[in-house]
Parts: structure tokens; C-alpha cells; sequence
């Protein structure tokens, strides 16, 4: 791309962007004195009406603050303090937030500001203080680095050139597309675009195919557009997959001799009648003393997986398996993640445990952690154990029926699996009364799930709660990840390195916030202890619970918490009130618990901490991957719910207000959760404006309101899959 600068020189024309041009260059020599001589050089403007405008630029930029005459019609950099590094956070409207550590709050940056900037780009800005106001404002005036340059949209071609149109609302620009860089790309496309170059004479960034998609609505298409706009490979390359091919997967006597051999214990999987990568599983004994031997049997995946290594390496890279609304994008191989690592029923298994013996208080009276074979005597979908929980009779056997057995017909489960299920049951719920009286908070949100045809068309939306079956295996792998933690920490002291999941307490302000809102639905929350915080926390979403509201409650609630993530600095898990907190059980979709793995390990070997920095990047990493794993899967879901809505343009829904904004209030279907806008200009009685403070609409004249809980009945006007966005009437 040929960078050399434009050369101004029309007579009269005005320079666009001309102050930001001009600060980019005080920028970049922060000590260096300017006059407009020099600045006109630098930017090649020759001729005089270019240089008036150059000199108006400077008496602005000084008005402003950004710069300083260090001499008489010489200008300096204004003090350093006044600039700040840190991340763009885009809103849907072209203006953004800048987020950085030295504000306690974000500051505003109108999109005139932006200077190019793009969503999570880290930038340089200067702030300053809002004319007639005391909030902060800031303007953009370098690009430090860019979060990401591939964008997913649709080409639209003209007969020379072309242009991508983002799919993204948070990318504001078209993207322009020589024709030298379409590489066989056609109009209508969706395509992947390599963002190359964004001349400073350019209103579009210029940018290079790098991948065609298919066409737009094509089902394939859309759920790999959501997984390219987050950087999710869909596909292992081939090296990968032959690595994987060619590992020797054998159980070797010399390597069961190494381990404890827990393959004729009462052994049992609980996962979603879908799964096929069973990462966990259950034993179960009867001690002599009248105790109880709980087992908690995790894929031992680092066995297989070499630390130098190209399935390492593509496992780190992914981190995470992503989970869309009618696939699984795993972070290993299907050989493995499927295959050799899936804890299958009537298959012996290498594996990782951690054993407890619970008394009947499922007190911990002994525990032990390392390497095991374990064989797993049957395997339950949670529709056939919840059967257990609620059917269940002790020494006696119980029907599955066939409507929801993952076999091919009714079966019997026998006396003895029946008693440790039920047993289990008991234990995990005395753990979580104990639990929830330690403060920690329960979130049982309400998952959306679809009935799909065979060519992935949603049928039916239903609305999947979590029951006791649910609840016993969370109580059970919440307790191994908090031993195993604790185990580490009192092993290795205060300096051990691990891999800690912490959860920081919430920012008041938002609790605050949080209360002004459910305040006007007639609830409240206490929020001048810890304590307190999580009583009246859980209280809210037991009375929420099964509401209207309840999903925008439940949904604002948990955006009131701060963020989970991984790190090497143990904090604790506000959430679950645990003081010590990890992810183990889940290596054959979580990278970090690969990593614990092989540190509990290094620990139990006697190896000594090793260096916190390598472990702290590839938490960072890891937490990263999670958050963008996150966004694809709620974007399949989004994408699912609009297309379910496109064959229900007919109907009439009942809704609640989910969200209030100046353009439009959101509204969430009660029945479906499908969530879409009604646009203030299509609300027709009267002219509304946004009250902030009321979290309302307020028509002029009427002054009928329209306030976030709100219930509305709404049909669908306009439903779009290329940017998952839907539209509603508003009925009544």
C-alpha cells in the first residue's frame, strides 16, 4: 500500500481532521516544539490557505488544553498527565468509552473524537473536563494498537472496487476492497476482510479478503461468520489432526502400576443427553466405619497431551471449547475430546481424582488427590437422574421410562445405583445449604434452548432450569475445585503458583444501581455488609423466580457482580464465597484445568513453585478466550431466536420492558426470551423522550410512560440474521 501523504494545495479547500493530524505529530514527539512552519512541512501543506488553517488548528488546540506555546508562535505538548493509555469500548450509536485504571469512571469519547479508533483498540487519549459539567470527555490521538483486523461482513460489488459492509454494529465504517484484493470473492458474499491500511485522506479503512463464507441466511454460513468475527477456528489444521491420529492411546499395565486402581468402585457419569465429552465422573463407596467414599473422577487429558507439542500449542490457542446453539467447536480433537479423554460407560480410563470421605453432615473427615484408572459402570443423561431423585426408593429399583431414556427403551436402575444416587443427592444438598449460609450467591439462570429439524431450523423454543441432578454434580465439582485449590496453596505457602478462578466483590455503585431499579418493581436488597449483599441477593432471585421480570432482574443482577476470571493472584470467589477457588474438572474444554492439572501434579511430585509470570499470561489468555467464547455463543443463540421469530411474523406476544434508551425501549418475550426493539419513532401517539431517571419513555403530551418491567404486547415488524437485530410493533 503506498503510504506517502496527500499534498494540499486546492485554494480554499477545507482539511478534514486537520487539529487531529496536527496533534498526532505532537504526539509522537511529546518534547519537541512546533510552530506552523514546521507542522506545514511535516504535513506538506505549501499553500497559504493551508497554513491559516493550520494556525487556526493551533489556537483551538491550545483553547483546548492539548497543547502549550512554549515560545511566542512555538508549541509545546501540554503536561503528560493530561494523556492516558488504555481500551476503546464502542456503543451501537459510533460513540465510545475509554476505559482506563487512572478514572473511576469511563470517559465519554463522541464519535467525531474517535480518530479511527476501534472497538478494544488500546489508545492513546487526552481527557478533559466537560464544558459546563463535571463528567470527563476525551479525545483519540493515537492508536497504540489494534484489538483486531479481520471483520466478517458482505461485499457489496461495484464494477472496479467494492466494500464490505461489517456485520458488526460496533464497526462504524465500511471497508473498501480494491480489486486486487478481492481473491475470487463475489458480490453478496459474506467474507472474512483483512483490515491492510487506514489512510489519513481516507474516510474507509482499505482492507483484503481473506475468506469466503458462502452466501447470507445460509445456516452454515451465519455460524461461521459467529465464529470468524471473534477469531473461534471452526476447523483443526491437518497436522493437529494427524498428531492426534498417531498418539498412542493405549492402557499399559506399567501405567495402571503407577496409578490407584478405582476401576471396581460403583462408577456413574451425569451429563446432557447430547454430550459426548464426558469430563467427569462419580464413584462411590460405603466405608466400614459407616462413611462415605465420594470420588471425583476427572479425564486425566495432560496424559495425552505432550507439554511441547502441537496439540498443546492448539489447545492453548483455543483455550476453550465453544459451545453454539446447535454445535460444539471443542478445544481438542474429537479423537481425543470425544474418544480416548471421554469418560464412556464400560471403558477403562485414565484419570485424574480427587476422593473424600464425608460423613453424613458431608463433613470431610479424609481426602486424597492423584492419578487414577477408573471405569465408569453407566452413564445418566440429568432428565434420568433427576427420575432417580424423585422416584427413587432405597433397595429398590427404578423405571426410566422410555420418553426420556437415552437407550432405545425403558430401563431398570438397580437397588445399588439407586441408594448412591440418592445418598449423593442428600450429601450435595446439605453442602449447598452450607454453602449458601457462607454467602455465596445462586444464580440458576434459565437457559434457552431450541428443538432443531435435521437441517438445524428451530422447531420450538423451550426453556431448560436447573433440577437436583444439575445441583448434585455442581455441588461435587465445586467441591474438588475448592480442595484442590486449598490443597495447593497450604502445600506450596503464600508463594505457590496455580491457576486460581477468582470472582472480586461487586462495584457498589452498580449494587446501587441495581437497587434503583428492582426498587420500582417493589423489591430491595441490603447492601451494607457482605453478608447481607448475598441474603438479600438470593432472596431477590427466589422471589424473581418464574416472574415476568425475572430474566431482566436475573440478567441485571448478574452485571452488577464484577467478572470471573483466571489468574495466578488468589483473591478468593465472591460468588461462591469460597476463599480458595480453581477449575480442575474440566480439561477436556477448559485449558486451565489442564494447567492445574499438571501443577497439582508438579506439587504432589514435591516440585517446587515455579515462576508466576509464564502462568499469569496464559490465565490472561485464557480468560480472554472465554470472554470471546461467551459473545459467540450468545450471538448463536440471538441468531436462532430471530430466525425462530422469522416464521412467527403473524403473532402477538406479551413482553416486559428489558431496557429503556433514548432511540427505543428493548422488550423481552416472556415466553421465548427473544428479546427486540420498538424504535421511539414508531410509536406513534405522541412524541416520547428518554427520562434517564425513570428508566422510561414519557410521551409530551400524554405523558404516558413506558418504563423498563413494563409488560407490552408487541408483534414482529423486521427481523435481520446479518446483524442479529429484531424489531417489534408495539400493540399495547
Amino acid at each position: 500500500m503506498n503510504k506517502k501523504k496527500k499534498i494540499y494545495k486546492k485554494k480554499g479547500n477545507t482539511i478534514k481532521d486537520l487539529s487531529q493530524k496536527i496533534l498526532k505529530l505532537f504526539v509522537k514527539n511529546p518534547s519537541k516544539n512546533w510552530n506552523y512552519k514546521q507542522i506545514s512541512s511535516s504535513l506538506k501543506l505549501t499553500d497559504a490557505n493551508s497554513r491559516s488553517q493550520v494556525i487556526k488548528s493551533l489556537e483551538e488546540l491550545k483553547a483546548k488544553g492539548n497543547i502549550e506555546e512554549a515560545n511566542r508562535g512555538s508549541f509545546v505538548l501540554s503536561e503528560i498527565k493530561n494523556y492516558y493509555q488504555g481500551t476503546l469500548d464502542l456503543t451501537s450509536n459510533g460513540n465510545a468509552y475509554f476505559i482506563c485504571d487512572d478514572f473511576e469512571n469511563d470517559v465519554f469519547i463522541p464519535s467525531i473524537n474517535l480518530n479511527r479508533g476501534l472497538d478494544k483498540d488500546t489508545v492513546k487519549v487526552y481527557v478533559y473536563d466537560k464544558r459546563r459539567s463535571s463528567k470527563k470527555e476525551g479525545d483519540v490521538v493515537a492508536i497504540v494498537e489494534r484489538f483486531k483486523t479481520e471483520f466478517v461482513g458482505v461485499l457489496q460489488l461495484s464494477k472496479n472496487f467494492g466494500f464490505v459492509v461489517p456485520d458488526s454494529n460496533k464497526m462504524y465504517s465500511d471497508i473498501f476492497i480494491s480489486k486486487d484484493n478481492l481473491e475470487g470473492a463475489e458480490d453478496g458474499d459474506k467474507v472474512v476482510v483483512n483490515l491492510i491500511d487506514w489512510p489519513e485522506n481516507s474516510k474507509n479503512p482499505f482492507g483484503k479478503i481473506k475468506q469466503v463464507l458462502g452466501k447470507p441466511g445460509d445456516h452454515n454460513t451465519e455460524i461461521h461468520s459467529i465464529l470468524a468475527e471473534y477469531g473461534l477456528p471452526y476447523e483443526f489444521p491437518a497436522h493437529v489432526e494427524k498428531e492426534a491420529a498417531d498418539l498412542d492411546t493405549t492402557i499399559t499395565e506399567k501405567e495402571i502400576a503407577k496409578r490407584r486402581d478405582m476401576r471396581s468402585d460403583l462408577t456413574f457419569t451425569i451429563d446432557p443427553k447430547d454430550a459426548k465429552d464426558f469430563d467427569d465422573a462419580l464413584s462411590f463407596t460405603i466405608l466400614e466405619n459407616g462413611n462415605y467414599e465420594i470420588g471425583i473422577h476427572i479425564a486425566d487429558v495432560s496424559h495425552y497431551i505432550p507439554l511441547d507439542s502441537e496439540l498443546e500449542r492448539e489447545a492453548y490457542e483455543r483455550a476453550t471449547s465453544v459451545y453454539l446453539v446447535d454445535r460444539v467447536v471443542p478445544m481438542l480433537p474429537e479423537m481425543l475430546s470425544n474418544g480416548v479423554c471421554s469418560l464412556r460407560p464400560n471403558e477403562e480410563k485414565l484419570t485424574f481424582s480427587a476422593v473424600f470421605e464425608l460423613n453424613e453432615k458431608a463433613e470431610i473427615k479424609n481426602q486424597w488427590f492423584g492419578r487414577t484408572v477408573t471405569y465408569s459402570d453407566q452413564r445418566f443423561a440429568y432428565e434420568e437422574a433427576q427420575v432417580v431423585i424423585e422416584n427413587g426408593v432405597k433397595d429398590q429399583p427404578t423405571t426410566i421410562p422410555k420418553s426420556i431414556s437415552i437407550r432405545e427403551s425403558a430401563y431398570e436402575v438397580s437397588p445399588t445405583v439407586v441408594n448412591a444416587i440418592l445418598k449423593m443427592d442428600t450429601l450435595a444438598k446439605t453442602l449447598r445449604k452450607k454453602r449458601l449460609r457462607d454467602g455465596a450467591i445462586t444464580f440458576d439462570k434459565v437457559e434457552v434452548k431450541f428443538n432443531l429439524d435435521a437441517d438445524a431450523n428451530p422447531l420450538g423454543v423451550f426453556m431448560k432450569e436447573s433440577k437436583d441432578a444439575n445441583k448434585l454434580i455442581e455441588e461435587f465439582m465445586l467441591l474438588a475445585n475448592k480442595k484442590v485449590s486449598e490443597f495447593v496453596s497450604k502445600k506450596g505457602g503464600k508463594s505457590s503458583t496455580f491457576v486460581y478462578r477468582v470472582h472480586d466483590e461487586p462495584n457498589v455503585d452498580k449494587l446501587t444501581a441495581l437497587q434503583g431499579i428492582i426498587g420500582k418493581f417493589g423489591y430491595s436488597i441490603d447492601i451494607n455488609t457482605r453478608q447481607s449483599t448475598s441474603n438479600t441477593l438470593n432472596k431477590l432471585l427466589k422471589d424473581v423466580h418464574g416472574k415476568g421480570e425475572s430474566n431482566m432482574i436475573e440478567t441485571l443482577a448478574i452485571r452488577s457482580m464484577s467478572k470471573a476470571i483466571y489468574t495466578t493472584e488468589n483473591i478468593g470467589h465472591y460468588g461462591l464465597a469460597f476463599d480458595h477457588y480453581s477449575h480442575f474438572t474440566s480439561p477436556i474444554r477448559r485449558y486451565p484445568d489442564v494447567m492445574a492439572h499438571r501443577l497439582l501434579q508438579h506439587y504432589l511430585d514435591g516440585g517446587k513453585p515455579p515462576k508466576k509470570e509464564l502462568y499469569e499470561e496464559k490465565c490472561k489468555h485464557a480468560s480472554e478466550m472465554e470472554y470471546l467464547a461467551t459473545k459467540a455463543e450468545r450471538d448463536s443463540i440471538k441468531y436462532m431466536q430471530i430466525k425462530y421469530m422469522q416464521d412467527h411474523k403473524d403473532a402477538e406476544f406479551l413482553g416486559v420492558i428489558s431496557g429503556v434508551t433514548e432511540w427505543g425501549i428493548y422488550v423481552e418475550i416472556i415466553e421465548n426470551k427473544c428479546e427486540g426493539m420498538v424504535r421511539t419513532r414508531d410509536i406513534k401517539d405522541d412524541y416520547y423522550t428518554y427520562d434517564e431517571k425513570q428508566y422510561a419513555l414519557v410521551g409530551q403530551s400524554t405523558k404516558r410512560k413506558y418504563q423498563l418491567g413494563d409488560e407490552v404486547t408487541v408483534k414482529v415488524k423486521n427481523t435481520d440474521l446479518d446483524r442479529k437485530h429484531l424489531d417489534f410493533t408495539l400493540l399495547q
